[in-house]
């Protein structure tokens, strides 16, 4: 591992030994101090600072202050989190903290994992509460570990725990709950399921089947034991709406993933944003976005839960269909029966083509968003000032054809997707959005088209800056009202982790992760990096 802490905080390094306080407040009063402190900033998910050292005027003078040097090449799509002056960022088996400072390393541990469940070796993030650090594994454990020193507090295994089941989303915490959800839903006879654990000791408070028994008359074939139900399963974080209690959480798409036939009906509940009581894991209301899926669409970022400037509650969903979509969830809570939330507007994020032609088992089909197109695992982010959402998107089609009528099942596990032909187009022609959109009625306000896919997070600021990256390494700013591109760094890496904004000794940082090595999406050979930026001094 490397720290290199530049000559602005050299004088820093030499009094605090590039070491910041070990005290951490709680989430609530970390938001309120400048800090990171959840996947999205907040438990609501909307991904907004109000910090606003860093203005359209003064952008330019970014400099990178500090950089730390993973010992690894990862698939680094973590957000990373910061709270107390320190950053906790994680990878597949290791868990980093790092001063936020100074970029120097407080601690690292590392956990060997049993058996993988299958899938990308990632990990997309911690969650932080009372001194501990939480996070799920690629062999379906759920860990807390200490937040001073990283040495391991409890380790549990969710029930689910088998043959493509993994945990890769970053888990978000509130009052004494840690709220998680398991992924593999692309695998056969893999369904997801969310856990509410007790943070204290990991004991399971409650959870929730994605396909309870009532919905499994809504996937036809799929109800019987030849074609095991499979999927709705979760890889991205959870949203919370802390005045209601109300949990939201983006279910992903049916397996086999193009091969419908075998599933006919709506497939309830996946591909559907989820509320559910936070206290008790009662459904409280529900939409499917996406139904009887044929294009693997997943449902699957995490949607902010916010009041726009007209008063309406509403959820905000940008998902793999290339589509974000605006839920009212006002009626949320005001009676038994969990109520469906009647989708407002849908715009286009990127490019959409042949959405609803059928795909054939006779020849090939190409289809736009493909399978690593539209929004990923960060979603929508929203702007109050500004009444605005923003969402970064990637354009990239794919080609499927089909398998067989009645081709085997695979076993329990392995990849269930249908196709005898899924590929994607080549990379070279994959490219990028990010689109700011009116919040109240979805009208474009700006687009930015990207050389290469935006994947990392977006953040907007209070002072009308708003930061993304994409995968071929570049780094952005933007002006929030009009597009403008103010400034841009290429940082060599692909760029799909968290961008996050926070205060350190009183001044404004930009921290992101870099270095995302796939084999899904372009990436490289060098060691994964954290990079800070702040204005010169």
């Amino acid at each position: 591992m490397r720290t290199t802490c530049l000559p602005a905080l050299i004088a820093v390094a030499l009094v605090a030994g590039c070491r910041g306080s070990q005290s951490a407040p709680s989430p609530a009063s970390a938001v309120a101090n400048g800090d990171w402190p959840s996947y999205n900033r907040t438990l609501a998910g909307d991904r907004f600072s109000p910090l606003d050292q860093i203005t359209p005027s003064n952008v330019g003078q970014l400099t990178q202050l500090c950089t730390y040097t993973l010992p690894e090449v990862a698939a680094l799509q973590s957000g990373p989190i910061v709270v107390g002056g320190a950053m906790y960022v994680s990878t597949d088996t290791i868990t980093y903290a790092i001063d936020a400072r100074t970029c120097a390393e407080r601690w690292h541990k590392a956990r060997h994992v049993g058996t993988p469940g299958g899938g990308p070796a990632v990990n997309r993030g911690v969650a932080f509460s009372n001194g501990r650090v939480y996070r799920g594994t690629s062999d379906a454990h759920v860990i807390a570990l200490d937040a001073a020193d990283g040495h391991r507090v409890w380790d549990v295994t969710l029930d689910v725990a088998g043959p493509g089941v993994q945990v890769p989303m970053a888990p978000i915490v509130w009052r004494d709950r840690l709220f998680i959800g398991n992924a593999g839903g692309d695998r056969a006879g893999v369904i997801g399921r969310v856990y509410a654990l007790n943070t204290a000791n990991g004991s399971v408070v409650w959870k929730f089947d994605v396909v309870p028994p009532e919905a499994r008359a809504t996937w036809g074939k799929g109800a019987a034991s030849a074609y095991p139900i499979s999927g709705g399963a979760f890889w991205t974080s959870f949203t919370l709406d802390e005045t209601r209690g109300a949990l939201f959480v983006s279910a992903g798409n049916p397996a086999p993933d193009f091969d419908a036939a075998v599933r006919d009906g709506d497939n309830l509940y996946a591909n559907s944003l989820i509320a559910l009581d936070a206290a008790s894991g009662r459904m409280l209301g529900f939409t499917q976005i996406v139904k009887h899926d044929f294009h693997d669409w997943d449902v699957d970022s995490p949607s902010p839960v916010v009041t726009v400037r007209s008063g309406l509650s509403v959820v905000a969903s940008a998902n793999k269909d290339g589509l974000l979509s605006v839920l009212d969830r006002s009626r949320l809570g005001a009676g038994a029966p969990p109520v469906e939330m009647p989708i407002l507007y849908q715009v286009p994020t990127t490019t959409r083509e042949n959405v609803d032609v059928p795909l054939s088992r006779d020849h090939p089909t190409r289809f736009c968003p493909g399978i690593l197109g539209g929004a990923e695992w960060n979603g929508a982010a929203y702007d109050p000032a500004r009444n605005t959402f923003f969402v970064g998107a990637n354009d990239w089609c794919s080609i499927v054809q089909l398998q067989k009528e009645n081709s085997p099942v695979p076993r329990v596990g392995a990849g269930y997707f249908g196709a005898a032909i899924n590929r994607n187009d080549s990379a070279q022609y994959a490219r990028g959005w990010l689109t700011a959109y009116d919040a109240e009625s979805g009208h474009v306000r700006w687009k930015f088209a990207a050389p290469r896919p935006v994947l990392a997070g977006v953040t907007p600021t209070a002072s009308g800056v708003v930061f993304t990256a994409d995968i071929g390494g570049t780094m952005y700013a933007f002006d929030a009202a009009s597009g403008r591109n103010l400034w841009k760094q290429d940082l060599g890496q692909s760029i799909g982790g968290g961008v996050v904004s926070y205060l350190a000794d009183g001044k404004q940082r930009i921290g992101v992760a870099v270095g995302m090595r796939s084999p899904i999406w372009p990436g490289g050979s060098v060691a994964s990096r954290i990079v800070v930026f702040g204005l010169r001094q």
